[in-house]
């Protein structure tokens, strides 16, 4: 590719596609495009990586879907903490969609390119859908410390209006987070280097080819996620050993429930913040590790999620029955 440079203008809208209006290109070629180096150089290792990838992507559709389905038919799942369960499934979907069926074609056809607009956008919707899902589970710590906490204003706090405000509040909070951190690199040029050494977009290897000294800004936009998804962790972390002491301290007796309910939420808070930590705050990045991390989050963590919180939950075992016996009679119609 011949050398050249691009710039971002300040307009956000330019993330979105409108590209007509803000390219300033001056006497260089544009970077019109990046090429993914991928998982494996190994055909074999990508045929197995094809067929494993597909298969987890079928079942985190239909397990995230499940769980969407359920909640907004039977109505003794409309209350708050299923709504919010239902909103996270739906987020995790968005979230291996926006990575994985690209990396399946990748792997299918052997050309591993995303345009530059592709590029940036999928960094923008993924600090989108990361920021909204913390939120969310920051929203359904705060939903089970109320109810294990204070049972008898669980109604009264937790009300429809009191739901609708912290799933808007998430999307909003996820879009600011997703501005701000593109905000940090609207000025960059991009005059040649466009090879991604993973599957796909993210703001540390994105900021890496800018041909401009990009150290300060790279800091910067680590230390901004880094610290977010550090600061998150430890505050729901902190929010269920407090759930957990609170129980223990008014009856011994429900301290076991109370740690199997909490248990599932931990691991779903560890598998979903672990990579980011990782991958933001390490100072010693190492390829394989942050791909294999990669994997984990886009892959396995939004399978875990519908298992966790159905095969471990009787309502929605209940549930599923419920709908198994409805399928079954409308079949015999």
């Amino acid at each position: 590719m011949s050398s050249g440079s691009f710039t971002i203008p300040g307009s956000f809208f330019f993330f979105l596609g409108n590209t007509g209006k803000s390219m300033n290109i001056t006497n260089y070629s544009v970077v019109s495009e990046f090429v993914f180096l991928g998982l494996s150089n190994s055909r074999p290792m990508q045929h197995f990586l094809l067929s494993c990838s597909t298969i987890l992507y079928i079942s985190i559709v239909l397990g995230n879907l499940l769980v969407v389905f359920i909640v907004i038919f039977d109505l003794h799942l409309h209350s708050p903490m299923y709504l919010l369960l239902a909103n996270l499934s739906f987020i995790d979907l968005c979230f291996s969609t926006l990575t994985v069926p690209k990396m399946i074609s990748d792997l299918y056809s052997g050309q591993n390119t995303i345009s530059f607009q592709g590029c940036v956008i999928q960094i923008f919707m993924l600090h989108v859908l990361g920021g909204s899902e913390m939120v969310l589970l920051i929203a359904m710590a705060f939903d089970r410390y109320v109810a294990i906490c204070k049972p008898l204003h669980y109604l009264t706090i937790m009300s429809p209006w009191m739901c609708i405000w912290l799933l808007v509040g998430a999307w909003i909070i996820g879009v600011i987070h997703s501005v701000a951190q593109l905000a940090f690199v609207v000025h960059l040029h991009f005059c040649g280097p466009n090879e991604i050494d993973s599957f796909y977009c993210d703001l540390p290897w994105f900021i890496k080819l800018s041909c401009t000294d990009t150290f300060k800004m790279e800091f910067v936009v680590t230390a901004n996620s880094g610290l977010i998804s550090m600061g998150t962790f430890f505050l729901l972390i902190f929010s269920y050993i407090f759930i957990l002491v609170t129980v223990w301290k008014h009856s011994s007796n429900d301290l076991s429930k109370a740690l199997s309910t909490l248990s599932a939420r931990v691991t779903v808070v560890v598998l979903f913040f672990g990579p980011s930590i990782f991958i933001y705050v390490w100072p010693f990045p190492t390829v394989p590790v942050d791909k294999f991390l990669a994997v984990s989050d886009f892959l396995v963590t939004p399978i875990l999620n519908p298992a966790i919180y159905t095969l471990r939950n009787k309502d929605m075992k209940m549930a599923m029955r419920r709908l198994s016996s409805q399928l079954l009679s409308l079949r015999k119609i």
